[in-house]
This record gives C-alpha cells, structure tokens and sequence, in this order.
C-alpha cells in the first residue's frame, strides 16, 4: 500500500486503496463514499444491575466521508475566489521549493508549474461549489483537500494536487 503524505506538511492525505484518477497532470480526484459512522453495541453477556440505570449514549450514528474521516482531514472555513488565489500562490510557491530540494528535475516542474495554473481556472470557476480540509495538523500553509460532488449530486469526491504529495510505501 502507498499512503500519499502532503509534501509540506507530513499529513497523510490519501492511500493507494482508493482509486486515484489524475486529472490534466496536476490533480488526483478520488470518489468517495458517504458513510454512517456510529457507536457499536457490544454485549458482553453481563446481566445489567438493577441498582444502575441505563445510561444513555449520546454518540448517534454521523454521516462521514469516507476519505475524510479515514485521513483525519478538518473542515475548515469557505473560500472565496480571491482568498483561494492568494492561498494558492504561497502554496504553489512552497511546493515548487520543496520539489526543488527533493530534486525534482525542470521538465518535472514546469508540467507542475502549467498543470497547475490550468486546473486552478477550473477551481476558481465553480469555487462555491467545493468544501476544503486540511490535513490532521490543520497547517494552513499545506495542502487544501477540495471535496466536491459528481454531476449526479450524490458522489462525493476529494481533489488533491498531484506535486504536492510525496509517497511512502506501508
């Protein structure tokens, strides 16, 4: 299995398990599933004591993305376009930085460079339409996880930028 680690941060952001479709060389897309996530009843078997009354659990079950809660990853605030564009110049910057000191070659780079700005467009043109996470440290200068959903409106899927991930083999 690979679990693929923001570059920046070090925050597991997405694994090999899902399928990971790269999108105009800058981006993976992953479809997610919405999933119930609840409080498991287990009997031990005891008989309960008549002196003690039930508690109540309040833990109900929750409706969760699976990629979300499999990654920790935290909602954080909206942005709109000009927020996202001034995000996105300081993150873009960084990465092209750390792929720098990892050794990434030019020819690497510039596809990162012209990917990006591409894909970026088509960000900030339907920017109302996606949620944005951070990984479990909740850096703000790494990666935005950007959840949006298929045209069917029922689909979930997470977009995460291709050159700001590194690998680790598990």
């Amino acid at each position: 299995m690979i679990i693929y680690k923001d570059i920046l941060t070090g925050d597991e952001i997405i694994s090999d398990t899902w399928n990971l479709k790269e999108i105009d060389g800058a981006v993976y897309e992953v479809d997610c599933k919405s999933v119930t996530k609840g409080i498991e009843n287990i009997d031990t078997g005891a008989n309960a004591s008549a002196e003690v009354a039930d508690e109540a659990l309040e833990d109900a079950p929750a409706q969760v993305i699976d990629v979300v809660d499999a990654f920790r990853l935290e909602l954080t605030s909206k942005y709109d376009k000009k927020q996202f564009l001034t995000y996105l110049k300081g993150y873009m910057k960084r990465v092209k930085e750390a792929m720098k000191e990892k050794g990434a070659d030019e020819a690497t780079i510039k596809e990162f460079e012209s990917g990006a700005q591409g894909y970026a467009k088509k960000i900030l043109s339907n920017i109302k339409d996606f949620d944005f996470y951070t990984g479990s440290s909740q850096d703000p200068d790494g990666m935005i996880v950007l959840l949006n959903y298929r045209e069917d409106g029922v689909t979930p899927f997470v977009t995460v930028w291709k050159h700001g991930l590194t690998e680790m083999k598990v």
